[in-house]
């Protein structure tokens, strides 16, 4: 067997952890290092969401350097390998204009391409190439390996760099979806089809439940809710309530149980779906085919991007306007709307920074208030 198989065939041992597409493509990029360091991350019990994306990035890493330098990987880097990646990612457009070799060189960005590790035709954007490099520093330190990723020449590099390509900061939805924009993503689920009950069930609770991120929603199993007593209203029935014990989270600690509630609707919505579905244990939301049949396999994070995507156009909307995390930020925003408080909104979202939740929460009224209408 050869050293290229038997990396495939481990890597085969950690795909139900660790989905990879491009498995054979990385059996050939990736060294034996490489994989027993993710193999280790495996069995330390890292989050799948973190893997996958640490794998990307070692692998477009791997891609750059054989393109570079020729040669693989170095560890730990030299600073001036680092540098060199800085300067091949952050570069000015204007000045690529009349110095052809500014920038990442094309025969680098031709190969990148065909492999089909670069997408992008211009710069990176600086969040991509500060990810990269923290994920290159962190599988570093796991070497027992220390590098000079906090050398102050990189620092002011990156800086540099930045300052001379400055570009807005897209949001990963650009608009929020709001209660409005909910509640014409529900009108088309009407028709009573599985299909239906299942991607209103899930709209209802990803925004309800604090806006959950679609790994959470894919991912949700029978065994994290917990039927709660009924709450108590003045004005009409009790309405049902449920518990979602989402365990470990992007922003958890590790031994840290974060817990959600739903209130009324979304779970009629939820339990509408199980029982149609015949659903009582495992995964909740699972795929359905175009005769009504529920499969046993559960759906993956990018479906419900996709679902989201779907609903907005058949409600009239601009499909590229939305995404599942417009679910999360038109929590926040509506909270707003709604007068809710922000601690409260965000015992709900589970957003540990106020910075973060209040960038979205604040966008509710900072447009149509006083201090933007000062003249």
């Amino acid at each position: 067997m050869s050293a290229v198989d038997r990396r495939a065939q481990e890597l085969d041992t950690i795909a139900a952890v660790l989905p990879m597409e491009r498995r054979d493509e990385l059996a050939e990029l990736l060294t034996d290092q490489d994989v027993e360091t993710l193999r280790h991350l495996v069995n330390e019990g890292m989050g799948a969401n973190t893997l996958r994306a640490l794998t990307s990035d070692l692998a477009y890493l791997q891609a750059w350097s054989l393109a570079a330098t020729k040669k693989s990987l170095p560890w730990p880097a030299p600073e001036a390998m680092l540098l060199k990646f800085v300067a091949h990612h952050l570069w000015d457009p204007a000045k690529r204009e009349n110095d052809p070799d500014h920038g990442m060189p094309a025969e680098v960005q031709q190969n990148l391409r065909g492999q089909g590790f670069l997408k992008v035709t211009g710069p990176h954007a600086p969040g991509t190439v500060r990810r990269r490099l923290a994920t290159w520093s962190t599988l570093t330190k796991w070497r027992g390996l220390t590098g000079a990723f906090a050398s102050p020449a990189l620092k002011s590099a990156i800086r540099l760099a930045v300052r001379a390509t400055p570009r807005p900061r897209k949001r990963k939805s650009a608009k929020a979806v709001t209660g409005d924009v909910l509640a014409k993503m529900l009108a088309t689920c009407a028709s009573g089809s599985l299909r239906d009950l299942r991607d209103r069930a899930i709209l209802m609770v990803a925004f309800a439940s604090g806006g959950r991120r679609r790994s959470e929603i894919a991912g949700l199993r029978c065994e994290q809710l917990v039927v709660e007593p009924p709450i108590v209203v003045e004005d009409g029935p009790p309405l049902t309530s449920l518990a979602i014990h989402l365990g470990r989270t992007k922003t958890s600690g590790a031994d840290h149980d974060e817990v959600v509630y739903l209130t009324g609707r979304p779970v009629e919505a939820l339990n509408a779906w199980m029982a149609a579905a015949a659903i009582e244990a495992g995964t909740v939301f699972r795929k359905v085919d175009r005769w009504d049949n529920v499969s046993k396999r559960t759906l993956d994070p990018k479906s419900v991007n996709d679902i989201v995507k779907q609903r907005a156009a058949m409600a009239g909307l601009e499909r590229e306007e939305y995404s599942a995390h417009g679910l999360r930020s038109g929590y926040l925003t509506e909270a707003a709307n709604r007068g809710i408080p922000l601690p409260e909104a965000m015992e709900q979202s589970r957003h540990r920074s106020v910075q973060q939740a209040s960038s979205y929460y604040n966008n509710a009224t900072r447009r149509s208030g006083r201090a933007a209408r000062m003249l």
